[in-house]
């Protein structure tokens, strides 16, 4: 008999174990009812995008208050294999890779293991001695001087490339200017960032991501892309070719780049990412404030006027309110993060196809939510258009006829 009870008692445990695991699931969707409206009009137009841009797939998510509010994918993570995108699909991100690179250089300097002003030959005495010292906050910065890719640097497909060999690519250039005149932003800086921070740390640059940013920020999806292994949740990647149609990318080795464009992220890890930014915690207060401030020139004004600081670009609405993005867009993929302080919103978008000929709708989507908060109508209502002609008053027409008659 007591053996019974021991067995029976086993197989309870044993269905309650798999019970619990089961309602630990994530859901396919998450949709707060209290944003309805904001969702619908926020589905239509993610769908709308996908069909007039041939796009895959995608995944979209927003947060109100650190609060998920949405979260869904939309359309094929894989054609061949007919795979849904969802909520835990990876995809490439892009640039976006380059806020990761700045938060763990940050955080580092933070910790007192790295200074801005020291010299890239510090940590790579074989690295060239240039005409002006070079330091490590030119390189966040994009104020180094360095140059761009060129068009088969930036289509290259060799495999098996470490981040020192490709900085072997641009090593022996001359800078374009004097390091801290002008911003220009060229993938090169935070490839040569990403083997310093390796090198003080003494580890590869993939784990000291790892330690500084999506360990502690518990980032469990954002991982290195890598096209010789098996990635759990991986999108297939996309192109379009020379008459828009979509075609599988080509094959695309981005370790050499992993600090600059690297990644592989789920739109709710982004969402963490923001919302990180946005609420004190890891990232401080004085931190965000240092990472969110415009360099300063001796040149003229960065991009003809746009504000770009730390891989994040810096705008304000029509009321002076700032909000922040991180955009990212290459061969198999595309990425947008939306940080809009004032209501405490988080936007992240990501597509397994590229988005150069029409950007990744978010600010639309965002300003749905945007009304919804401000308690305006969501999609407001198109003012008649006029003919430019003034409209005639019928009292000074009857008037004329009047006159006529007589």
């Amino acid at each position: 008999m007591k053996k019974e009870v021991v067995v029976w008692s086993l197989v309870f445990a044993v269905l309650a174990g798999m019970a619990g695991c089961h309602s630990r699931k994530e859901p396919v969707r998450i949709i707060d009812r209290k944003y309805r409206e904001a969702i619908r009009e926020s589905r239509k137009e993610a769908i709308f995008y996908l069909a007039r841009n041939f796009m895959p797939g995608s995944s979209v998510a927003v947060s109100v208050k650190g609060k998920t509010v949405w979260s869904e994918g939309f359309g094929l993570a894989s054609t061949d294999l007919d795979v849904p995108a969802t909520r835990q699909t990876k995809y490439r991100i892009g640039a976006i890779s380059q806020v990761l690179t700045s938060l763990a250089y940050y955080r580092m300097v933070e910790q007192e293991k790295l200074s801005p002003h020291d010299t890239v030959q510090k940590y790579l005495p074989d690295f060239p001695q240039k005409k002006y010292p070079l330091t490590l906050q030119h390189l966040v910065e994009h104020t180094s001087g360095i140059r761009t890719l060129t068009e088969e640097e930036a289509n290259w497909r060799g495999l098996h490339v470490t981040l020192q060999k490709g900085i072997e690519n641009f090593s022996n250039d001359t800078l374009l200017f004097p390091p801290g005149m002008y911003h220009y932003p060229s993938e090169f800086n935070y490839n040569l960032l990403g083997v310093i921070l390796q090198e003080a740390e003494g580890e590869s640059f993939s784990k000291v991501i790892r330690k500084w940013v999506t360990d502690t920020l518990k980032l469990e999806n954002t991982v290195p892309d890598h096209p010789l292994i098996t990635i759990k949740g991986r999108a297939d990647f996309y192109d379009h070719d020379i008459i828009t149609q979509t075609i599988h990318a080509t094959t695309r080795d981005l370790r050499h780049r992993l600090p600059a464009d690297g990644f592989l992220s789920t739109a709710d890890d982004l969402l963490k990412l923001g919302n990180a930014f946005l609420y004190p915690g890891i990232i401080s207060d004085s931190l965000r404030k240092q990472i969110w401030t415009v360099p300063t020139l001796s040149g003229q004004p960065p991009m003809g006027g746009m504000r770009w600081a730390n891989g994040w670009l810096l705008f304000e609405d029509l009321e002076g309110n700032p909000f922040y993005a991180a955009h990212g867009s290459l061969t198999g993929g595309s990425s947008l993060l939306l940080i809009f302080p004032k209501e405490e919103l988080v936007l992240a978008w990501v597509a397994n196809i590229g988005d150069e000929m029409d950007e990744l709708p978010g600010m639309k989507v965002a300003q749905f939510f945007r009304n919804f908060l401000a308690g305006k109508e969501i999609v407001p209502k198109q003012e008649p258009e006029t003919t430019g002609q003034p409209e005639e008053d019928p009292q000074a027409a009857a008037e004329t006829g009047d006159e006529a008659k007589k």
